[in-house]
């Protein structure tokens, strides 16, 4: 397989909500991807610096227990993590100030998961994969 084939590719998901979770999970490992799973902010940091030499793409929701995904992101960058892998929000919050904070902090892309089918997030995650840029559309912010 070629380098750039999905299942070369590493991903931690921190999501919390188990339905939607299982099914982002599941979507991602049928187009080839590893998948990471953390339930709350603080098992995504755990998993982020266990993990960071392998893991190429952090998708993360801001609205987590125990510590959200604002304060997650401040850590990764804090901890140099961001240099190693891309982050990018998924998260039913829509209000600029947090999409903006989000990315003045490091984000670099957005999704709204009640715009997007699975689907069409993985194909996002491809797209970056095929690219190195995360796509922006109507659909996942600024």
């Amino acid at each position: 397989m070629p380098p750039n084939t999905p299942s070369k590719r590493t991903i931690l998901l921190i999501e919390d909500d188990v339905f939607v979770k299982d099914l982002y999970e599941r979507t991602l490992k049928r187009r080839g991807y590893r998948v990471i799973v953390a339930e709350d902010g603080e098992m995504g940091l755990e998993a982020a610096h266990a993990r960071a030499d392998e893991i190429e793409l952090v998708l993360l929701d801001i609205m987590l227990p125990k510590v959200n995904g604002i304060e997650v992101l401040k850590k990764l960058v804090e901890d140099g993590l961001t240099k190693k892998f891309t982050v990018v929000l998924i998260t039913n919050l829509g209000q600029e100030s947090i999409i903006k904070e989000a990315f003045d902090i490091g984000a670099r892309g957005y999704m709204l998961k009640a715009r997007l089918l699975p689907r069409e997030i993985v194909d996002k995650v491809d797209e970056f994969f095929q690219t190195g840029v995360f796509p922006v559309s109507e659909a996942n912010g600024l």
